[in-house]
C-alpha cells in the first residue's frame, strides 16, 4: 500500500421516481425515499377529498335524520322507523370517518419519516437527542469519536422503535464483535438493505412514533412472583359471593323478598373490594403499563414474522422469536376484557363480579406460562432492530464499503480513501494510511492547527468501529483484524472536579495503557496533541515512554502533534511520520488578502514525512490578521 493519497468524494446522484418501490427509477435511494413520498403524498390528497365528502355526508344524514324525527312526531308525516335508519347511517359514517382518519395519519406519519430520511441523504442530521443518554461516562473513545448527541454517527444509524434496539445499536458501537460475528451481521446487512417497504412498515406500526419499551421493567414484570390477586379458593368464594349478591338482589326487587340478604352480601362485598382494592390496582397498573410495551414488540415481530430471510443470523434471530405474537395477542385480549370495567354500562356487572380479581389470575396465569420469555423476545427483536439500522445506513450509503476482516490478533488497518462518514460529500477529502502488517504500527502526523490532524483521528476511529459493528464504512476499502479502539482527543479540565487538562489526559493515557496490557485484541489508539498540557521537555519523554510502552504491548495507532519534536521521536519508536500542510494567504503590498477573515488555506492532504519546519504558519498567520510579530 502507498503510504499516503487523497482524492475529492463524489456526490450520490439524485433522482425521482412515481411509484413506490425499493428502488426508484434510476436505482438511487433518493429515488426510492422520494417515489415513496410522492406516493403516500398522493394518498394524502385523496384522503384529504374523502375526509371532506364524508364528513359532508355525516352532517347531511345528521340533519335529514333530525327532519325525519321531526316529521315522525307528527301522525301519518314520515314512519317511524325511519329516523332510526338516518341514526343508522350516520352511526356508519362515523365509523367510515374515524378509519379515514386513522388512515390519514398513518399517512402523515409515513410522509415524515420519508422526509427525514431524504433529509439524511441531504446530511441533515434526524431530528432528536441522538442517543445522548447512552453514552457510557468513561468510556475509551465514546466522547472522542462522538458517537453519540444530536447530529452524531449514531442519529444517523438508528432507526430503531424500542429502547432496547437503540441499546443493542449502541452496545454494537461500544464494543468490538468477534471475526465470525461481524460476518454474521454483513451478510444480514446486506440481505436487509435493500427492504425500504419492510423498514416503513415497522416505523409506522403502532399509534406512536417513539415507543417506550423498556427492557428492564418488562423483564423484572415477567419474571418476578406471578401472584394472583386472589387463590383457587379465594376466586370460588368471590362466584359464591356474586352469585348470592344478585340472587338477593332479584328477589328482593323483583318478588318483594326482604332487602336483608341483599343490604348483608353488598356490605360484604364492599369489604373484600376495600380489601383487595390496593393488591388489584396495583396489578393493573403493572399489566397495562406491560401490555402497552408488549403491543408494539407483538406488532415489530408479527411484521418480522412476516419477512422472508434467508441470511443464518436474522433467519436464526427470526426463528427465535416464533410464538411471540401469539403469545402477546392472548395478554392483549386479557387487558382489553380487563378495560371492561371502566365502561360505564358494565361497571355495575364488574363491581358485582369482581371483575378486575377475576381476570387478573389468567393474567397471573399467562405471566407463569410466558414471562420469563420476554427477555428472549426483546433479545431477538433489539437485534432484529439494530441490523435493520445498519442496512439503512447501508442503502442510503450506495458508496461505501465492507470492511474486510483479518483473522489473527496482531493489528492490521489498512486504509484507501478513507474520510469521516459525516463530512458533507461535496467537500471530504479521502485519504489512505495503513498500520501493522508490513507497515509500522505507529504515525505520527504532524502539521498546523485546523490542518485535518484531529479529523483523520475521527475518521479513522469512526471507520474502525463502524467495521467492527458490521456496518459499512466510508472507504473504499478497509482491510483490518479485529482491534479496541481507545481515544485520547477530548480531553478537559474540570473546574468541578478540581481535575486539569493535562491530568484529565494523563488518566486517559493510563486507561489506554490498561487497554493495551489486556489485549487482545490489540489497541488501536488516536492520541490528538498528546501532552499537550506540559513543558515540551517532559512532553517528550513523556509521550516517548508512553508510546513506547504502547507499541511494545502489541498496540498501534496514531499521535498528532504541532511540536516538531515529538516528529523527531519517530525513528526510535519505530514510527513513520506524516503531515498535512497549509499556507497563509498574506495580503499584497497596500491591500487586503483574499479572504480576510481567514487567510489560512489548507488541503488536508496527507504526505509522507514530517512537516518542513519552514512551512510552519504560527507566525505568518498572526501577522496576516494584524498582530505585531516580528522574527
Amino acid at each position: 500500500m502507498s503510504a499516503v493519497s487523497s482524492e475529492s468524494e463524489a456526490v450520490i446522484p439524485s433522482g425521482s421516481g412515481s411509484a413506490p418501490a425499493s428502488q426508484g427509477g434510476d436505482g438511487t435511494p433518493r429515488a426510492a425515499y422520494a417515489a415513496r413520498l410522492a406516493w403516500h403524498e398522493g394518498e394524502r390528497r385523496r384522503l384529504d377529498g374523502l375526509d371532506r365528502r364524508v364528513a359532508t355526508s355525516r352532517g347531511l344524514v345528521f340533519a335529514g335524520g333530525l327532519v325525519l324525527l321531526w316529521m315522525g312526531l307528527g301522525p301519518g308525516w314520515a314512519p317511524p322507523w325511519a329516523w332510526l335508519v338516518a341514526l343508522a347511517g350516520f352511526l356508519a359514517l362515523v365509523a367510515i370517518h374515524g378509519s379515514v382518519l386513522a388512515r390519514r395519519g398513518r399517512v402523515d406519519r409515513a410522509i415524515a419519516w420519508h422526509k427525514v430520511a431524504l433529509g439524511r441523504l441531504d446530511e441533515i442530521p434526524p431530528p432528536g437527542d441522538g442517543g445522548a443518554a447512552l453514552a457510557p461516562a468513561g468510556h475509551p473513545y465514546a466522547r472522542d469519536l462522538d458517537l453519540f448527541g444530536p447530529g452524531s454517527l449514531f442519529a444517523f444509524l438508528s432507526s430503531a422503535r424500542t429502547r432496547p434496539g437503540q441499546e443493542r445499536l449502541a452496545a454494537w458501537l461500544l464494543a468490538p464483535a468477534t471475526p465470525a460475528e461481524i460476518r454474521a451481521r454483513q451478510e444480514a446487512v446486506a440481505e436487509l438493505r435493500d427492504r425500504v417497504a419492510l423498514r416503513e412498515e415497522l416505523a409506522l406500526l403502532g399509534d406512536d412514533v417513539e415507543a417506550d419499551v423498556r427492557a428492564g421493567e418488562l423483564v423484572a414484570w415477567g419474571e418476578g412472583q406471578v401472584a394472583p390477586p386472589v387463590g383457587a379458593a379465594g376466586a370460588l368464594g368471590l362466584v359464591t359471593l356474586s352469585l348470592a349478591t344478585a340472587a338477593s338482589l332479584g328477589a328482593w326487587l323483583a318478588v318483594g323478598a326482604t332487602p336483608l340478604p341483599a343490604v348483608l352480601t353488598i356490605a360484604l362485598s364492599v369489604a373484600v373490594h376495600r380489601a383487595l382494592g390496593a393488591r388489584v390496582a396495583a396489578a393493573q397498573r403493572a399489566v397495562e403499563g406491560a401490555e402497552r410495551a408488549l403491543a408494539l414488540v407483538g406488532a415489530l415481530i408479527t411484521r418480522l414474522e412476516a419477512e422472508r430471510l434467508a441470511s443464518a443470523k436474522a433467519s436464526a434471530l427470526q426463528a427465535g422469536l416464533a410464538g411471540a405474537p401469539a403469545a402477546i395477542g392472548e395478554l392483549e385480549r386479557l387487558v382489553r376484557l380487563l378495560g371492561w370495567q371502566r365502561n360505564q354500562i358494565f361497571t355495575p356487572v364488574a363491581l358485582l363480579c369482581f371483575w378486575g380479581a377475576q381476570v387478573g389470575r389468567p393474567i397471573a396465569a399467562w405471566r407463569h406460562r410466558h414471562g420469563a420469555r420476554i427477555a428472549g423476545w426483546l433479545d431477538g427483536l433489539a437485534e432484529l432492530e439494530a441490523l435493520l439500522s445498519l442496512s439503512t445506513y447501508a442503502f442510503e450509503r450506495p458508496d461505501e464499503t465492507t470492511a474486510e476482516l483479518v483473522d489473527g490478533e496482531a493489528l492490521v488497518v489498512e486504509a484507501t480513501g478513507l474520510c469521516h462518514p459525516l463530512l458533507p460529500r461535496a467537500h471530504a477529502i479521502r485519504n489512505d494510511l495503513a498500520l501493522g502488517g508490513e507497515a509500522p504500527r505507529l504515525l505520527v502526523v504532524s502539521g498546523s492547527n485546523m490542518s485535518g490532524k484531529s479529523t483523520l483521528l475521527r475518521s479513522l476511529g469512526v471507520n474502525v468501529v463502524l467495521a467492527l459493528a458490521g456496518a459499512p464504512v466510508r472507504a473504499r476499502r478497509l482491510r483490518l483484524a479485529r482491534a479496541q479502539v481507545g481515544a485520547s482527543i477530548r480531553a478537559e479540565d474540570s473546574l468541578r472536579d478540581g481535575v486539569s487538562r493535562f491530568y484529565a489526559e494523563v488518566k486517559r493515557l493510563r486507561q489506554l495503557a490498561d487497554l493495551a496490557a489486556a489485549s487482545p485484541p490489540p489497541l488501536l489508539f488516536l492520541c490528538d496533541e498528546l501532552l499537550a498540557g506540559t513543558n515540551s521537555h517532559d512532553r517528550r519523554v513523556g509521550a516517548a515512554a508512553v508510546v513506547g510502552a504502547l507499541v511494545r504491548r502489541g498496540a498501534g495507532g496514531l499521535v498528532t502533534t504541532h511540536d516538531l519534536a515529538l516528529a523527531e521521536l519517530a525513528p526510535e519508536l519505530g514510527a513513520t511520520n506524516v503531515h498535512f500542510e497549509d499556507q497563509v494567504v498574506e495580503a499584497p503590498a497596500g491591500g487586503e488578502a483574499p479572504d480576510a477573515a481567514n487567510p489560512l488555506r489548507f488541503d488536508y492532504t496527507l504526505r509522507p514525512g514530517p512537516i518542513d519546519a519552514r512551512r510552519t504558519n504560527a507566525l505568518r498567520l498572526m501577522r496576516a490578521v494584524g498582530l505585531p510579530v516580528d522574527e
